[in-house]
């Protein structure tokens, strides 16, 4: 298996990298003027597409984490999170550990030593490499839960990884780890106001445990550029013993109401889901007989949230976020349940988030606001519609191939040219021209694995974002080259 991953790897280098253009040529990233969305320093919309990759420092070598980067590339990512300490120390396939001297890295450079640090360095090019950022969790919330590092070691722990990346591209610094943001809170201020005080290059964020966002701790922080939330793994009405929940019941599934939520903390920062329901895990994580999430629910997931308000969206598998593989414990499942993360990059759910970054860049970005007012008679639960609009097109996604009443006079233009956008593979079909009035709109959608869903895309028609035989998505990605999605 190492020698076929690094064969396809080397191959696909030789057909795909050259020539290809980094997303930072465009300059640093930035907040958006109002706030709502990233971009770079050229005006340049940035989408972020992420993929959840906690173990892979601690647990690829070099060529799986080429192949798996390049992988990425190819699937339409953008970035990857990783947990940079998952321990202290943390050991990394080669043996090598994290701390050799506690949160003292004066000699953490050890000539004739291919050191951990080092691995993670080729980790962090590699991904530069493919135009991919990575998500920098600095270490782990349940390290800081339990006493494993304190405030002075975390100034520490910070100067050095300010230091040590700060010129890097492709770095996106992330506090927290799956934890609430009022425990030990002096640590993560710590830790986050060192780095910045050192890295004025790089956004910064906070990943908050399941159910929370970000902004109820950080949110005034000067530090936090952006916020976060995790919108976590249980299905409607699991609760699971709760005392101090931060949702009302049975709304478990609703992530857009994080959006929400979110933004009612001034001042207003852009948001995005950064843990959802993972392709391939039980639901509700802790029971391995309950159903498992599927391609089905991480795509409502990710159109619920970005049409919500979300900049950006996270991918992540079971498999690929352990990067599992016989010889492992298997997290959340038994492992004759499990697929290698390598099989797990073939997953349906893993290849159709690049059809959602695709949509959204075909239109004006910064303009795009939430509406649901262009919804009447809306459902609850899976037969919620929603809505996101420009000035002149709006975006309706409909999970469940439910009968749909909108009013196109939401957007600019006596008439609206009408499409359905295929969430499965991204194809566009075009329906018609539509009078500028509500209209009614039902349309069979149903798929062989039983999923139903779809976005509506209507727009002015004297706008030419698309074509009426459409196959070709002509929007712009942040490398400013146009792609196909009959490729």
């Amino acid at each position: 298996m190492k020698k076929y991953l690094l064969f396809l790897f080397l191959f696909s280098i030789v057909v795909n990298m050259s020539g290809w253009d980094k997303p930072w040529k465009n300059g640093k990233l930035v907040v958006s003027e109002n706030h709502r969305f990233l971009m770079f320093e050229n005006g340049t919309p940035f989408f972020w597409q992420g993929e959840t990759a906690w173990l892979m420092p601690e647990r690829l070598n070099r060529d799986e984490a080429a192949y798996y980067l390049q992988t990425c590339r190819d699937a339409g990512y953008n970035m990857v999170q990783v947990q940079v300490m998952n321990g202290v120390p943390s050991f990394n396939i080669y043996g090598q550990m994290s701390l050799i001297d506690g949160f003292n890295f004066d000699a953490i450079n050890q000539k004739g030593v291919y050191g951990y640090w080092d691995h993670l360095d080729y980790m962090i090019d590699q991904a530069a490499e493919n135009g991919i950022y990575v998500g920098m969790v600095c270490i782990w919330g349940g390290l800081v839960k339990s006493g494993k590092i304190n405030e002075e070691q975390a100034k520490a722990y910070g100067r050095f990884l300010a230091e040590r990346y700060k010129d890097k591209p492709n770095i996106i610094w992330i506090m927290g780890g799956d934890i609430q943001g009022n425990i030990h809170t002096e640590v993560w201020d710590a830790l986050a106001n060192t780095i910045k005080s050192i890295d004025k290059n790089h956004l910064m964020t906070y990943h908050p445990r399941g159910r929370y966002t970000s902004a109820k701790w950080f949110n005034d922080r000067n530090w936090l550029d952006f916020n976060m939330f995790q919108s976590g793994h249980r299905r409607y009405g699991q609760r699971m013993g709760n005392k101090d929940y931060s949702i009302p019941d049975n709304t478990e599934e609703d992530n857009w109401q994080y959006v929400d939520s979110t933004w009612k903390y001034k001042p207003i920062k852009p948001v995005l889901d950064d843990e959802p329901i993972y392709e391939d895990i039980p639901q509700g994580l802790h029971d391995v007989k309950e159903p498992h999430w599927q391609a089905k629910d991480v795509r409502r997931y990710a159109y619920w949230s970005v049409f919500a308000g979300s900049c950006g969206h996270t991918y992540g598998h079971n498999a690929i976020m352990q990067f599992y593989r016989p010889g492992y414990l298997a997290a959340y499942d038994k492992e004759d349940n499990m697929k290698t993360w390598f099989q797990a990059l073939q997953s349906p759910g893993y290849n159709q988030m690049k059809y959602l970054k695709n949509l959204m860049l075909t239109f004006p970005y910064f303009d795009r606001v939430p509406d649901q007012s262009i919804i009447l008679e809306n459902g609850v639960k899976y037969d919620r519609l929603i809505a996101t609009r420009g000035n002149d097109y709006m975006l309706v996604y409909n999970y469940t191939g439910r009968t749909m009443k909108l009013d196109l006079c939401k957007i600019s233009g006596k008439k609206k040219n009408v499409w359905t956008y295929n969430t499965k593979n991204g194809d566009f079909t075009y329906l018609g021209e539509f009078d500028n009035k509500i209209q009614t709109f039902h349309i069979s959608s149903q798929y062989p694995d039983g999923s139903a869903d779809f976005v509506l895309i209507a727009v002015d028609n004297t706008k030419n974002y698309m074509t009426k035989d459409q196959k070709v998505i002509t929007g712009q990605l942040s490398t400013g080259n146009a792609w196909d999605l009959n490729e």
